[in-house]
């Protein structure tokens, strides 16, 4: 079974923070890699719904991602994606339409003039919150 946490580096939370910020006030949404429980590469993709409350991601672009961490060595290690006018905890429909088991998600959401993370794991109709462990 996994190891409840995942380790990252200030700059892949300051590069997931900078997506989200950009797409706001659409979801953004993209994919950590690396190996075992640390992150080595944050791949932001395209939310192809365009949408506040939804995201899809682009299929050209995973694909690619996909490629990317798989020459570079790395597994995919965590989804995010962000809730700009939502709570930090995953949505039913976040849960129900979740796919990748096995990894982790981690959702970003609106606190004050800036953005908070949270990681977790999923599973059939629920899920729990992991450590989100920030390095330098």
């Amino acid at each position: 079974m996994m190891d409840h946490r995942l380790v990252l580096s200030s700059r892949h939370i300051t590069q997931m923070e900078a997506h989200v910020n950009r797409c706001s006030p659409e979801e953004g949404c993209g994919l950590l890699a690396g190996t075992g429980q640390r992150v080595e590469l944050t791949i932001p993709i395209t939310n192809q719904l365009h949408s506040p409350v939804r995201y899809n991601m682009e299929p050209k672009e995973l694909v690619r991602a996909f490629y990317d961490l798989e020459a570079r060595g790395f597994e995919m290690l965590a989804s995010f994606h962000s809730h700009p006018n939502g709570p930090v905890t995953p949505s039913e429909t976040d849960i129900r339409e979740f796919a990748y088991p096995g990894t982790f998600m981690l959702i970003w959401s609106r606190a004050g003039s800036g953005w908070q993370v949270k990681g977790f794991e999923v599973f059939t109709n629920t899920y729990h919150e992991i450590e989100l462990r920030i390095t330098d």
